[in-house]
């Protein structure tokens, strides 16, 4: 069984961990729907009404479960239907792949059906751009784009010619420079650890403090243990931010039991800002 570009595409995103791409299918991106089909049992192809939906659900799906979304879209106007949810997920900081189809290759700024360069529309959208030159071009920018909509927390975008999603990789056909999987799907992950002298100097200000409140962000995602811990210490009520929500639950249960320097004998409440 031959292998084209769109199936080296679905199989770069699925390495990076992707099992669900929203979108709605077009004549546009045929090849693309049909390296879906073939993997149905690793990736999820939710079809939805309308191409904003898919990026709004691909943008939901990225700030709930902190994975990459994806969105998928035709052509022309149906690429171009993307664009109020992929601005969504730019402002919010959500990491999504948005992945559109492109007039055939040796038709565009023809006046052809659909002549619309998406990759040029997308400029001030996106974290990473990019038009496929052909199959063996796709392995590397898939990665790329992944792991710079993860790193940034942003959108990025592969517009792929029709005639290309289908066209078979041939290694004979590589530029020279373009070795084989010359590449990674692996996610750099770093920690940042301020210096001793802002931790005391912070440590310093919540101990003076009396009447302390907490406000979170999204930054504090995966911090809910040390979050609830230094309520309670504090006797502080926390508040999150919109973007926040998901810091920590919303209705704390009962603690059994406070620390010697606990300042309050009730538990911590939470109220979400609305900014």
């Amino acid at each position: 069984m031959k292998t084209t570009a769109s199936d080296i595409l679905i199989d770069a995103i699925h390495d990076w961990g992707v099992d669900v791409v929203f979108g709605l299918p077009g004549d546009g991106i045929n090849g693309v729907m049909e390296a879906l089909r073939k993997r149905a049992d690793k990736i999820r192809f939710i079809q939805v009404r309308h191409e904003e939906a898919a990026a709004l659900m691909a943008c939901a799906y990225a700030k709930y479960t902190r994975k990459l979304g994806v969105c998928l879209a035709t052509s022309g106007p149906g690429g171009l239907h993307l664009l109020n949810g992929l601005y969504d997920a730019k402002l919010d900081g959500a990491p999504v792949l948005a992945i559109t189809g492109l007039q055939y290759h040796d038709l565009v700024h023809t006046h052809t059906q659909q002549d619309v360069e998406l990759d040029k529309v997308f400029m001030d959208v996106a974290v990473y751009n990019t038009r496929v030159m052909g199959p063996s071009h796709v392995e590397n920018v898939a990665d790329l784009a992944c792991r710079t909509a993860l790193v940034y927390r942003g959108v990025s975008h592969i517009t792929i010619p029709v005639d290309i999603q289908e066209h078979e990789i041939d290694r004979k056909t590589m530029s020279k420079r373009n070795i084989p999987h010359h590449t990674s799907d692996v996610c750099a992950i770093g920690a940042l650890v301020p210096p001793d002298r802002d931790l005391e100097r912070a440590a310093e200000i919540l101990n003076s403090g009396k009447r302390i409140a907490l406000l979170v962000g999204r930054g504090a995602i995966g911090a809910t243990d040390e979050l609830e811990v230094l309520a309670e210490t504090l006797g502080a009520p926390i508040i999150k931010a919109l973007l926040g929500k998901a810091a920590v639950a919303h209705t704390p249960q009962e603690p059994s039991g406070c620390s010697g320097r606990s300042r309050r004998k009730t538990p911590w409440r939470t109220a979400t800002l609305f900014l």
